[in-house]
């Protein structure tokens, strides 16, 4: 059983990427977190669209974002780091761009902006998982991937933080984000692309011996798509529930997305490092496991009396968001372990497109199951996390597992 350290923070940022791509990540998850939340509100509120219109062009951006997901995995296995990175930042840009364009009424520029935000957002992970795979290994590449979602939560939430508090300046106010969002993208996109991180993964897998195909990971997908939608528990879930089943206080919704926020900013490298030293895949179960016992006590909070209903969901979900870490701190990293370093790319292509089916889905699947009751939402939720969290930790490893920068360095999972 290895033993782990926590990586000094110097050591950190050049684990993931050095400073210059820790500034554009910082810059692009900021420009994210003033425009994503928000997108909806500049097609109602600027562009004079109907919400359905709007909702509708927002979902088709982030399906069709997903189609593009298999051209970003064999681009990264072609060598290309850093230069996929800043395209995914770069499309976005110009995703803005037509939204700026866009006059009031026009849809069609409104859903074409829609979709380059998609692709953007979409290729990012993939992209920004193996750039961090080709410049650190091993336990080391996991603290550096968790760091770099921690830093993406503070942008992402000092962004939002921004946006609302620009928000009373009316339209005016939220053509001007677009702007500087665009211009965030564009500066984080430069970053990022003067890192120049470039690697021939198919020539050092097949000088160590481990060229071939990918490992078989339908079981991992698959549970992926279920474990993703512990992303949307803070921002839809219970929001749902607090607000329309059990005629709670804005405030419980608002309160617990910003515990939320700040549990995963300060607890995701630690807790990642922490369990580092336990098998990735046993990790990934564990997590389900976690997962699953916050939804059974969100059902069982949720039928409490109107005085501790909101309290008890929100200590709960304390208990989802350790689970949400876990989760996310070992699911990429099995990922890259057990990924050959000249398919790389294409697996964690693969995870996206789960993880971004799982996310499209979830809001559909939970406003659904919360028709039926707190039951029928928080007991299937639990019964299909513990079924996936057994399939994973059921399933055996197969082929060699490798970093990607490293073939050489062996990792367990």
């Amino acid at each position: 059983m290895p033993t782990t350290t926590m990586l000094q923070p110097r050591a950190l940022v050049r684990a993931s990427g050095g400073p210059r791509y820790a500034v554009a990540l910082a810059v692009d998850a900021l420009g994210t977190g003033m425009l994503r939340p928000f997108l909806l509100l500049y097609g109602v509120k600027v562009l004079r669209l109907s919400s359905l219109a709007t909702g509708i062009a927002m979902t088709v951006g982030v399906v069709l974002g997903l189609v593009c997901m298999p051209a970003v995995g064999r681009w990264l296995d072609r060598g290309a780091r850093s230069t996929v990175v800043a395209a995914s930042m770069l499309v976005r840009v110009l995703g803005v761009a037509l939204l700026l364009a866009a006059p009031a009424g026009h849809i069609g520029l409104f859903a074409a902006a829609a979709l380059f935000l998609g692709i953007g957002n979409q290729a990012w992970p993939a992209a920004h998982a193996a750039l961090v795979a080709t410049v650190a290994h091993g336990r080391e590449r996991d603290a550096a991937l968790a760091g770099g979602r921690a830093l993406r939560n503070a942008g992402l939430g000092a962004g939002g933080l921004l946006a609302a508090a620009c928000l009373t300046g009316g339209t005016t106010a939220l053509q001007a984000l677009a702007v500087v969002t665009g211009i965030a993208y564009l500066a984080a996109a430069v970053l990022a692309w003067s890192v120049h991180l470039h690697t021939h993964p198919a020539a050092l897998s097949a000088k160590d011996g481990t060229e071939g195909p990918a490992p078989r990971m339908r079981v991992l997908l698959a549970a992926n798509v279920v474990y993703v939608f512990c992303l949307n528990v803070p921002e839809i879930a219970l929001p749902l529930v607090l607000v329309t089943q059990l005629d709670g206080s804005l405030t419980w919704p608002a309160s617990i997305f910003v515990a939320n926020t700040v549990l995963v900013v300060t607890l995701q490298v630690p807790v990642t490092v922490v369990l580092s030293r336990f098998p990735r895949r046993a990790v990934l179960a564990f997590a389900g496991v976690v997962l699953a016992v916050s939804y059974l006590g969100f059902l069982a909070a949720t039928s409490l009396g109107p005085d501790w209903n909101g309290p008890a969901v929100a200590g709960v979900s304390v208990v989802c968001t350790i689970g949400e870490i876990i989760y996310a701190g070992s699911a990429t990293a099995l990922v890259t372990a057990l990924a050959p370093a000249d398919v790389l790319g294409r697996a964690l292509a693969r995870f996206q497109l789960s993880t971004g089916f799982g996310l499209a889905v979830s809001p559909a699947v939970i406003t659904t199951l919360a028709s039926y009751g707190s039951a029928a939402l928080w007991g299937s939720l639990a019964t299909a996390t513990l079924v996936s969290a057994s399939a994973v930790a059921a399933e055996k490893d197969q082929g060699t597992q490798v970093s990607g920068c490293c073939p050489r360095a062996r990792a367990s999972s």
